[in-house]
């Protein structure tokens, strides 16, 4: 006879919920409601993300041509009157002078041999500012004084750079001859430095001419108004803030 104690029975059920049955995939279907599908951006032809492939982003083509400008502008307006400055200050033709059996040598620079072109880079880039500070017929006018200054002080140091009276002035003054002049003359490479310098400011100049009615202008907060001048609110006597924003403007509360 067998006494072993029967196995328990397992009768508790389990606690573990049913599996959900898998539905239709809303991207699938096309459900409107799935975050990823194209109704998501409420354009069907556009993908909701930024950097998926095949969207375009949509910018001025002028705008940004016209900033394009502006910059080629500047730097050209900026490094064509820097260059005409130095220039000026360095030597622009060599050569001697006899005295006494002697020879010794001489130079002169470029504001010895000509001061315009670095007055006209200096009128360069006065206008160069003043672009920004005016408008329409303004900034015309204040854009073909720069492209002349260009212009000027590039013709101006391609003509003088053969000038050697500044050569016979310094030849004079190191011998002490009134009409002693400079022997074996030869001219450097700085005022071709000065004329690319010039070229430079006239680049600059056509580019704001095409261009220049498209730049940013300064805030016209403070100019003077054009138009007839909206009539002042009415004073109550009663307010003392009436009366402080009077004497503000510049009248007189008390008047009648």
């Amino acid at each position: 006879m067998n006494t072993s104690p029967a196995a328990p029975e397992h009768s508790a059920t389990s606690t573990e919920p049913p599996a959900p049955a898998p539905g239709p995939d809303p991207a699938a279907s096309g459900d409107p409601a799935a975050p990823d599908g194209p109704a998501a951006s409420g354009d069907p032809t556009v993908p909701d993300d930024p950097a998926a492939p095949g969207v375009v982003r949509r910018t001025d083509p002028a705008r940004r041509t016209a900033y394009r400008a502006l910059a080629v502008a500047l730097g050209c307006g900026v490094v064509g009157a820097s260059l005409v400055l130095l220039a000026a200050g360095k030597t622009w033709a060599r050569g001697t002078a006899s005295s006494a059996g002697h020879a010794m040598p001489v130079h002169a620079g470029g504001s010895q041999m000509t001061a315009l072109p670095g007055a006209l880079a200096l009128v360069g880039l006065a206008s160069l500012v003043a672009i920004f500070a005016v408008r329409r017929i303004g900034r015309y006018t204040v854009a073909a004084l720069l492209a002349l200054s260009g212009l000027g002080a590039a013709a101006t140091a391609l003509a003088r750079r053969g000038d050697h009276g500044a050569l016979d002035a310094a030849a004079a003054t190191a011998t002490s001859l009134t009409h002693a002049t400079a022997a074996h003359t030869s001219t450097t490479g700085w005022p071709y430095v000065s004329v690319a310098g010039g070229l430079l400011l006239l680049i600059a100049g056509l580019t704001a001419l095409r261009y220049g009615s498209r730049w940013p202008a300064m805030s016209s907060r403070y100019d003077r108004p054009t138009g007839r001048a909206a009539a002042p609110p009415a004073i109550d006597p009663d307010r003392p803030e009436d009366l402080w924003k009077a004497l503000d403007r510049g009248e007189d509360p008390t008047a009648p």
